[in-house]
């Protein structure tokens, strides 16, 4: 079908959002309550379109494309709108990026900016919540919370877990769990999706706090190791030191999405007892050896077991922890450098 978005006609198809389309014909639409993970919600406002024919604005997050239709993306009234939704967040919003682990990397900090609104422009009372710092992962500052539901959805309808709500009515309501009990393995599997989502600092990581922020650090796209599903993430390096692991949201298994084991689980790139070398028995003890003697000392012995007891007594087993393309080249090699079919995977048990 056809539509007019801004004066431009667009084709598009049946059944994609306004904000869908013109995110594909690269028209900025602002949004903080928006994830592409996640069912359109419509809760910010800030999508805000004009539609000929609409008496009112309408959310562009919502509104599915018809035949014909009319959008207008930007004009004055729009831009009033949206600079008097960002005007009452701000409201009670804590006006402390200078000490905020999300500055530089906070939807509602560009976004102010981008529409020159002042964080006093509607002066009143602000929130004074306690802060929720009851476990060693998650972090929840419930005063930069600015209600965009995202943390809940992505609880509700990705991990489908359900661990959070929004719980408490006006200016004391947050996303929090049921009777306010911390978050433990019963509770809560420490996916670290709500981190990833918020659009704000309402909610961080711990273990990387006061690490370094966006702008300071260097993303280095990766799969994980943990498992053979292979998910992408940015592993953050500051100094030489990995310090966190952001979602990759165009990786094409994850989708950005990432387990306790993904988001949490680097520790042990720097850690002391980590072997980084081949070790070689000597005795009772291992020595350090380069990759070469190492393999070389590898070859010799399956050479010499191969010509001792034949290619059926040697056998290959590998892990689910890798991925597919090496557990099909472990198999290869047991089959045609050793000439041997005895070939097995953890995940068949």
């Amino acid at each position: 079908m056809k539509i007019t978005i801004n004066g431009n006609s667009i084709s598009t198809d049946e059944g994609k959002t306004v904000l869908e389309v013109c995110k594909e014909a690269g028209i900025y639409i602002p949004t903080l309550c928006h994830d592409e993970r996640l069912e359109p919600y419509g809760g910010c406002r800030l999508c805000v379109i004009e539609v000929k024919g609409v008496p009112r604005p309408i959310t562009a997050c919502t509104t599915p494309v018809s035949e014909g239709m009319e959008v207008t993306t930007e004009s004055e009234a729009l831009t009033s709108v949206r600079r008097s939704v960002l005007s009452l967040i701000l409201s009670d919003h804590p006006n402390d990026c200078m000490l905020c682990e999300k500055a530089g990397d906070c939807d509602l900090q560009d976004l102010a900016y981008f529409y020159e609104v002042k964080p006093d422009s509607i002066p009143g009372t602000r929130r004074n919540l306690p802060i929720r710092d009851d476990n060693p992962l998650v972090y929840f500052d419930p005063n930069k919370c600015i209600l965009c539901g995202r943390c809940v959805r992505i609880c509700h309808e990705v991990v489908t877990k359900g661990t959070i709500d929004l719980v408490g009515r006006g200016f004391t309501t947050i996303p929090d769990t049921a009777f306010s009990v911390p978050k433990n393995p019963d509770n809560c599997v420490f996916c670290g999706q709500c981190i990833s989502t918020c659009p704000v600092g309402a909610l961080v990581e711990r273990p990387s706090m006061g690490k370094g922020r966006t702008h300071g650090v260097k993303k280095v796209k990766t799969t994980c190791t943990y498992c053979g599903t292979g998910c992408n993430f940015y592993l953050n390096v500051k100094g030489g030191k990995v310090i966190r692991v952001t979602s990759d949201y165009s990786a094409p298994v994850n989708g950005g999405n990432l387990c306790i084991k993904g988001r949490f689980g680097y520790e042990f790139i720097h850690h002391k007892d980590r072997i980084t070398t081949p070790l070689i028995r000597d005795g009772n003890d291992f020595r350090p050896a380069s990759w070469d003697e190492a393999l070389s000392l590898i070859a010799s012995r399956f050479t010499e077991l191969k010509a001792r007891y034949g290619p059926q007594s040697i056998g290959g087993f590998s892990s689910s922890r890798c991925t597919n393309e090496e557990n099909y080249l472990m198999s290869k090699w047991v089959r045609a450098a050793l000439g041997s079919n005895n070939v097995d995977n953890c995940a068949r048990v």
